[in-house]
């Protein structure tokens, strides 16, 4: 496996398991990026309105943009929540955007969501890793 600059996006409701593949990618000798999770703030009990404010406040979107443009790859965390089997929110498809139009590659860890904007992923270059970090490569 070939080394790499991976920034992770996905949802903040699942830091924990953003947590535990930094954990992997490093351990494999990936440099890894993430989302800005500021300190204290419970994501999963915010309204959209509270975490539209703390995103203004900090410029965590252009942060993280910054993030993309520096890094080869982005690895999307899509796992399931109750309502949508492996999520992906409007953050995280901007996010997607981003990377697609600096050419960079788009690894999502689980299969494409049915979602209102399904077809605008499935016409980006993506590698649907089935939930292995091991196809990286691929």
């Amino acid at each position: 496996m070939w080394s790499m600059i991976i920034t992770l996006c996905g949802s903040m409701r699942f830091k924990q398991q953003m947590d535990e593949v930094v954990a992997a990618l490093r351990a494999g000798g990936h440099q890894v990026h993430t989302p800005i999770a500021i300190e204290g703030v419970d994501y999963l009990n915010k309204t959209q309105r509270a975490q539209a404010t703390l995103k203004k406040e900090h410029d965590l979107i252009r942060k993280h943009f910054e993030k993309i443009t520096q890094s080869d790859a982005i690895l999307v965390l899509n796992y399931d929540t109750h309502e949508t089997k492996n999520y992906i929110g409007g953050h995280t498809l901007l996010e997607m955007g981003v990377a697609f139009y600096l050419g960079k590659r788009i690894y999502l860890l689980n299969p494409i969501p049915e979602m209102p904007y399904t077809s605008e992923m499935a016409a980006m270059e993506l590698t649907i890793l089935n939930g292995s970090l091991n196809k990286l490569d691929s």
